[in-house]
Order: structure tokens, then sequence, then C-alpha cells
């Protein structure tokens, strides 16, 4: 029984030996099988991911990795294992590319060129190119090891972009951008210039060939050249002419050899040239004042025509409706003092077209004699739909006299009507833009008597007759002025608009009282407090300095230097947006400030009713007047 009892208990310890011996012996087997695989698959991620080995360069020289550019981007010197999938949708270009940019160096600095080698890189071309910056990104084609030791592509990621030193890409994009439309052009004319320069020396004038040949030079390359004001405009055959020139004003250079006649002439030149252009300046100048101060045709025609129509109307027929809402401080009240009738109207219809509730703005013109009726009858012909007129007559306010204003006393006398009218004066006046005759009116010094014109309201928007209004104006009723009396927009964006350019700070009086860089403002657009102007008797601080200006020595004649002195300290800066100026002298104001813009300004010469008008901007001011309407046909007045 003990024997029998035994052989099982052997046999079933043999079998338990033999099963161990195999399971250790394939366990042997699979980690001989696995464990290359293991290494030769983390050195392939390595190898495929070359910003993690800093000591990537010798290892991809010492494989001998010396391909064409065009194959480098395939050839990887490893096996294919299965588990590796191939990347799919890259696309990678066959045309030939600078990639020193690219290439790796080796820390050897003693290594020879052919142990440099390439990332492993990939070119990603767009096909419609509109999301990138720049052609030809390169991205970056990784690898990454998986947990189960497989190798997973990166490419079922989002791709990493690794663009390759991207400060010179964008200061080379910069510079393209920054090149000058007109290089080419003033290339050009500085060799015509030169070339010019040496017609007139002796040496070369006294070679007769060479002569011959500089003048046909010079004919070809202006007849290129041509009205060309930037390069685009240039011909096919301008580089060739111009090459040509060069190379005869190299031989003319050749010839010459006193460097100080070239110099003489040049200065010559130079000087002549300055006493030209400050001449035509000067007319330029003079012609545009003349051009201002003269009156259309057209603008002769309409008030003699309207005037005419008026008094052929009964007494009945020539008054406004709506008397009650004059006084009604519940209400919008403009300003606006002109004798300007289309531009009246403008200002006028922009207002009304633009505004929420045309019903509640009321408009208060003032005039003076002569166009007191006609400026009635265009608004009787032409009623600005719901919203309220009055046209008063300045002779009509007889408290504005001599005795009360100092400013008519000085407009009528004798010496300032010489300054406005003497010809002989005007070319050599340096403030020829002071001597406009409209600065002799008083409507352009009503602005500074509002409390006295209007006693019964507390707040007023004045406009010049010179704007366009583009948004509704009802927001500068609510703003809080903080005490302020004139509600303004400032003009700090240019020197120009300082103090110490429209006031004489060379005065003591000037100098004691005020900053020569303090910052200027703008009339055209000016929301006026009147019962806070009434409590700080802004009025007579204006007479006072008129009176101390008697004789023109604190500043020249208008109505910003006496503004500026008289609202000193008492002006609220409105949003920009409110008021934008320069259209009737700057031809590059922003287009995106007009839009943004609730009144646009034509302040200067170039107003848009004159034939000297910028072209670019009149479209804002015609757009608000009814061509078609008879009396403009009768005047011929067209857009």
């Amino acid at each position: 029984m003990v024997c029998t009892e035994a052989r099982p208990k052997a046999q079933r310890n043999n079998s338990a030996m033999v099963r161990t011996g195999r399971s250790v012996l394939l366990f042997l087997l699979a980690l001989t099988v696995l464990s290359p695989l293991v290494l030769y698959t983390r050195r392939l991620s390595v190898a495929l991911n070359p910003i993690q080995r800093k000591d990537l360069p010798g290892e991809i020289a010492n494989q001998g990795l010396g391909v064409k550019a065009s194959s480098r981007l395939n050839a990887l010197p490893l096996e294919t294992v299965s588990s590796l999938k191939e990347p799919v949708g890259v696309v990678f270009s066959e045309e030939p590319r600078d990639l020193s940019n690219e290439s790796i160096e080796s820390k050897d600095q003693e290594s020879t060129p052919r142990k440099k080698a390439n990332r492993a890189l990939s070119e990603v071309t767009a096909a419609d190119g509109a999301g990138s910056k720049e052609d030809g990104l390169i991205d970056q084609v990784t690898r990454q090891e998986g947990q189960d030791g497989s190798l997973a592509s990166s490419l079922e990621t989002p791709a990493k972009v690794l663009v390759e030193n991207p400060q010179k890409e964008s200061t080379d994009v910069k510079s393209k951008n920054m090149a000058l439309p007109d290089t080419r052009v003033r290339n050009i004319k500085d060799q015509l210039i030169k070339a010019k320069v040496y017609l007139g020396l002796g040496a070369i004038r006294a070679n007769s060939q060479y002569l011959r040949d500089l003048r046909q030079r010079i004919r070809e390359v202006q007849k290129v050249l041509g009205d060309a004001t930037k390069d685009s405009d240039l011909p096919k055959n301008a580089n060739e002419k111009v090459k040509a020139l060069e190379q005869t004003l190299i031989k003319g250079k050749q010839t010459q050899d006193d460097c100080s006649v070239v110099v003489k002439k040049l200065r010559a030149m130079l000087h002549s040239a300055e006493e030209q252009l400050l001449a035509q300046k000067k007319q330029t100048v003079f012609l545009t004042q003349l051009a201002a101060k003269t009156l259309p045709k057209g603008l002769h025609c309409l008030p003699l025509r309207l005037a005419n129509e008026y008094f052929s109307l009964d007494s009945v027929q020539q008054q406004f409706p709506n008397h009650e809402k004059l006084d009604d401080p519940k209400l919008y009240h403009y300003a606006l003092f002109s004798d300007n009738i289309l531009a009246t109207a403008v200002v006028v219809n922009s207002t009304v077209l633009n505004a929420k509730h045309p019903s509640r703005h009321v408009f208060h013109i003032v005039t003076d004699r002569l166009n007191y009726a006609p400026m009635k009858m265009w608004f009787l012909s032409n009623p600005p739909g719901k919203a309220t007129i009055e046209v008063q007559n300045i002779d009509e306010f007889t408290w504005l006299n001599e005795t009360y204003s100092p400013v008519l006393k000085q407009l009528g006398s004798q010496s300032m009507i010489d300054y406005y009218f003497r010809a002989q004066r005007a070319n050599s006046d340096s403030n020829l833009k002071y001597r406009n005759p409209k600065y002799l009116s008083m409507l352009n010094h009503l602005r500074f008597y509002l409390p006295e014109i209007y006693p019964k309201l507390d707040k007023m928007v004045f406009l010049d007759d010179d704007v366009v209004v583009k948004k509704d104006l009802t927001g500068l009723w609510s703003i809080d002025m903080k005490g302020k009396v004139n509600g303004a927009v400032e003009t700090c964006g240019e020197s120009f608009h300082r103090f110490d350019r429209y006031l004489n700070f060379s005065n003591p009086v000037i100098a004691k009282n005020f900053d020569p860089h303090a910052c200027g403002w703008a009339f055209g657009m000016n929301v006026f407090d009147l019962a806070e102007w009434r409590r700080q008797d802004i009025t007579e601080i204006y007479h006072s300095w008129q009176k101390l200006n008697e004789d023109r020595l604190l500043w020249k004649l208008g109505t910003l230097p006496p503004g500026l002195i008289t609202f000193w300290n008492k002006t609220f800066p409105l949003n920009r947006s409110w008021h934008v100026l320069g259209l009737g002298y700057n031809p590059h104001v922003n287009s995106r400030d007009i839009e943004r813009a609730a009144v646009i300004h034509y302040n200067g010469n170039m107003k848009p009713w004159l034939e000297i008008g910028l072209p670019k901007f009149r479209s804002y001011w015609s757009k608000y007047l009814y061509y078609d309407q008879p009396f403009l046909r009768e005047c011929n007045i067209n857009p």
C-alpha cells in the first residue's frame, strides 16, 4: 500500500517540474525576442523626435544619412515596424528648397559637412494658403510610444507646426511690406538730375560725342518716366534705359575730375529750386485765398431769385409755423449764424434726416440784412420736415452796438478795413489766412452772445455752416459738463493746434496767463451751457480781452483765438467721434474717422460748394441737397 501510494505522488512531482521548466523556457524565449524590439523601438522613437535628443546630430551623422534634400524627408535607416502607421494626408514637395536654415550642425566643429543632417520634417502645402501667414510652413512629424510598446503616429492628433527662424521670416516680410511704391521712380529722377548737372560741366561739353550720347540717354529715360508716380506705372524696358544712362554717367565721371565744380553746380541748382518752390508756395496760398473769397456765380444768382420770390408773398405766407417751440427749453435747440443759403440748408437737412425725433429739434438761424429774405424764402419753400425753423436778421439786434461790443467797434474801423482789403500787402503778410473778409462780418462773432440772443434757453448746440451732421446729436444734451461752459472736441493731435500757434506769447499779458503748450479745441460743433455762461459772466470776459487786443498785439483776428482765451479752463473735452475736422484742407483725413463721426467739418479754404473743394469729400455734403429744386436749376447749380 505504501509503495502504491508513493508512486503517483512522485509522478505528480515530475509533471509539476516539467511544467515549471516549460514556463521558464517560454519566458526566457519571449525575453530574448521582445527585448531587442523594445530597445529598438525606443531608439526609433528618439530618432523620429530629434527635439528630445541633444546628441542627435552625432548619431544621425554616424548613420550616414547623406541623401538628397528631396528624399531625405522619407529616409529612415530603420526597419519597418508593422505597428507603425504611414503619415496620411501629408504631401511632400519635390521642389528644391534652401534647407540651410533647417540643417542641424554637429557638436563637433571640426567635423566635415557630411556630418550635417536635416530634421525629419514634412512640408505642408496649403491649397488656398488663406489660413497661413507664410507659404511652405514646416510640420515636424513626431512619433509617440504607446503604453503597449507599439508606435502610435502623432498624425492621429493635431500636428505641431515648427517654423524655422521666425524672427528672420517676419523681418523679411516687414521689409517687403515697407518697400516704398515709388523707389525706382525716385531713383530715375535722381539719375536725371545728375545727368542734367553733367550737361553744364565744361569738361563734358568739350566732348561733343559724349554730349550727344548723354542727351540721347536723357531723352530716352524721360520718355520712359513720363508721368509715372509709382513703380508699377513704369514700362518693362525702364530698367534697360536707366542702366544705359548709368553707364553713360560713369563714363562722364571718369572724364570730369574736378569735383568742386560739380558741387558748385549742384548747390546753384538747389538754391534755384528752393527759390522757385518758395515763390510757388506763396502764389498757391494767395490764389487759394482769392478763390475762397470769390462768390461763385450760382451762389450769387440764388439769393436774387429767392428774394424776388419772397417779396411776392403776403405777410401771412412769410411766417414760419410752430412759434411756441422757439423758447421751449425741453426741446433740442441749435444756433446757426450764416449768410450762405446752400451751406445752411445742408446743415439743417443733415441734422433733421439723421435725428431720431425731428419734431423736437429747433433751428435758430441768424443772417445779415441782404440774405434775410432769401434765407426765409428757401426754408419756406423747402421746409425741413417736422423740425422748427426761425430766421432772424442781425440788424434787428439793437442792443448789439459799438457801445456794448468792443469787437463791433473794431470791425468798423478804417485800419481794420485796410488790413483786409489793401491788395499791396497780400503777398507779404505771413498771416494771410486771417485776412479773409468773413472775419469783418459780425455774424462770425455772434457766437459769443448766445445768452443775450436766447435768454430763455439753458443749453444749445452751436453749428458752423461748413459742417455736415451724420448722426443723431441728442446725446449732447445729456452730457454732464461738470460745471464747464463749453463742450468741444480737443485738437491735440498736431503741434500747430496748441495755444502758441494762435496767441502771441511774446506779449507778457499772454505769457503770464496761458500755457503755450495747452491743447486747443475746435469751433464748429460746440455744446454751450447758457445757464453756467450767465452765472460766470463769460461775455464780460470776452469783452475785456477784446479791449486789450485793440491793436491786434495779442492775436490775429478770427474767432478761435478769443475763444481759446474766453473759455480757458471752462471747456469740457468731448469724445473725438463727435466732431472730425480737416475736410476743407486735409485730403488725408482718415475715412474710418469720417464714418464714425457724428459731425464732419470742412474747416479750411476748400469748401465743398467751391470748385477748389476736395472732390473725395464733396459727396458727404452734396447728398443733402436736392439739385432738382427749381431755384437751383434756374441758377445752374449742379453737384
